[in-house]
């Protein structure tokens, strides 16, 4: 059995480097299913969606434990690499092999068969390789249409060893959902599906010569395993009202994973994708039409008034959790006392570390402004967050070397205390943040009125009958959710926990206790999207 490319000290750098980066820049990163990923010695193709740049592979690198595949193999656009950039380096010292993209030359004509060539003697031997079949990555909230690549590269491999009859080669799909890509402390979900294996014996419609209806039915089946676990919409405005309906479904406190989230919100956004076909209208009789379409006309009109709920909300600067359960104006300011005082006692002692943290956040700020400036929105923002990274990394490594050498006496002390001190700000600053949001949204509840307030709480309540209605009667998701997802999750990480436990994590060095799956470490809560067609 092949045993695989020895892993390159580079490759273990690389790993390392940006497990700590990534750990940093997102709040919380769960992986799931990564039992489904094939041992180091099966040839593996692993494909994932493309929605975050060189973010996504540098996820996956890290996401792949080192004791199940020694390395991944990835691919980038060739024209990331021969430059004297870090970026660059940082593509090439991992073993990447570069890739020609007919828009990245004038005359669109590229010849990738020596890169064919390289990776199919790469899967030969054991290794994994990392595409993206998208071919692009792009700041969207679909998937592209699959490019046939893989299933090429699948097929080219099958017939190279057609006479091997233990020849067995893996295709791994793996789902990233992002709950807000590019923020500061947002969170991740990797999930790795199951894999497809091929042999020549089972699959002989793959060898040459092939039916290319044969390659289109691989990246067919590639694209749905990918899409089954992420969230996959045509419009920001129906992913923003879907996770309102999850929100209501499952309200702020339920102990639900993030995986559970992320479903429960797919399954939202299937709903209300399902209801835009009309094509399937005319596949039945003329009653069942009539009932279908009344049914999609409901479901339109629930995703209609919760934009319009949203909208409110957002007007306000409120979460659905102030209308949810009313306060009175006595519980309003006693809260929103405690809530300033907590606050500003956090933000007193994060003082000393936010003096190490400002060049981090204003070199990052400043790069990452720049960088937008540079194209429009669907070209430029799918690589902030690769930005960020890499600005981060290099301002935080400066100033941790200038504080060594600016305390030189004592440097075998702050060689340590330094990062540590800054790990430490991070925290009690989230902490400090998420009471000063719910300090101003408090605030902001006083002035909208009693009236209104009324008003949105009698909205909210039809929206909750009418969306329970959908979920438990069409969707066929639990009518409790508080008590399923209680009782159905174990203590896999990014879960919610019991009370105790989860009263215990508020105050936990590692990661902050998080209520509610969309936080990220701003002043106000992140709900919007970019406008459509931008």
């Amino acid at each position: 059995m092949p045993k695989g490319t020895p892993t390159p000290w580079s490759y273990i750098f690389v790993r390392l480097l940006f497990q700590f980066v990534l750990k940093i820049f997102y709040g919380t990163i769960v992986v799931e299913n990564a039992d489904f990923i094939p041992k180091t010695g099966q040839p593996c193709i692993v494909c994932a969606n493309h929605s975050n740049s060189l973010t996504d592979a540098l996820l996956l690198v890290t996401s792949i434990p080192s004791r199940t595949r020694n390395m991944l193999r990835l691919t980038a656009k060739s024209t990331q690499f021969g430059h004297r950039t870090f970026t660059s380096w940082l593509i090439e010292s991992a073993g990447t092999v570069p890739i020609k993209r007919r828009k990245d030359f004038s005359d669109g004509s590229v010849d990738n068969t020596d890169v064919m060539d390289k990776l199919m003697e790469a899967l030969e031997v054991g290794d994994a390789i990392c595409l993206f079949p998208e071919g692009m990555s792009r700041y969207h909230p679909t998937i592209a249409p699959m490019k046939t690549g893989v299933a090429r590269l699948l097929s080219d491999v099958l017939t190279r060893n057609r006479d091997n009859p233990d020849f067995s080669i893996s295709i791994l799909t793996c789902s990233i959902t992002y709950m807000h890509r590019q923020h500061f402390r947002s969170d991740v979900l990797v999930t790795f599906n199951p894999p497809m294996t091929f042999t020549p014996k089972d699959n002989p419609e793959l060898l040459e010569p092939v039916d290319f209806d044969r390659i289109r039915d691989v990246t067919a089946q590639i694209h749905q395993l990918i899409g089954s676990r992420t969230i996959d919409a045509p419009s920001w405005d129906l992913i923003r009202s879907a996770r309102l309906a999850s929100r209501i479904y499952a309200p702020l406190g339920t102990r639900m994973s993030l995986g559970e989230y992320v479903r429960v919100t797919r399954t939202f956004v299937e709903a209300f994708k399902a209801c835009q076909d009309a094509a399937n209208k005319t596949t039945v009789g003329p009653a069942e039409a009539i009932e279908h379409t009344r049914e999609d006309l409901e479901i339109n009109t629930l995703r209609q008034d919760l934009k319009r709920y949203q909208d409110q909300l957002a007007h306000w600067g409120i979460k659905d959790d102030r209308i949810r359960r009313p306060l009175r104006r006595r519980s309003i300011i006693f809260r929103m006392f405690i809530r300033l005082t907590w606050s500003l006692c956090l933000l007193t002692i994060s003082l000393p570390g936010l003096v190490l943290w400002t060049p981090v956040f204003a070199t990052t700020f400043y790069a990452v402004h720049n960088f937008k400036k540079s194209g429009p929105i669907w070209d430029t923002w799918d690589e902030i967050a690769q930005y960020k990274l890499v600005y981060g990394l290099f301002s935080g490594v400066f100033v941790w070397g200038a504080s060594v050498l600016l305390t030189l006496p004592f440097a075998t002390i702050t060689v340590v205390l330094v990062p540590a001190l800054m790990w430490m700000t991070l925290r009690w600053l989230e902490d400090a943040i998420s009471a000063f949001r719910a300090f101003t949204a408090l605030l902001r509840l006083l002035g909208v009125g009693k009236p209104s307030l009324k008003e949105m709480h009698q909205t909210r309540n039809d929206l909750h009958s009418r969306i329970m209605n959908l979920a438990v009667g069409v969707l066929g998701l639990p009518d409790n959710p508080e008590r399923f997802f209680l009782e159905s999750g174990g203590r896999e990480k990014g879960r919610v926990r019991s009370t105790w436990e989860s009263g215990a994590k508020y105050f936990s060095v590692r990661r902050r206790r998080k209520r509610d799956w969309n936080e990220t470490l701003r002043l106000y809560d992140k709900v919007d999207y970019p406008d459509e067609g931008q």
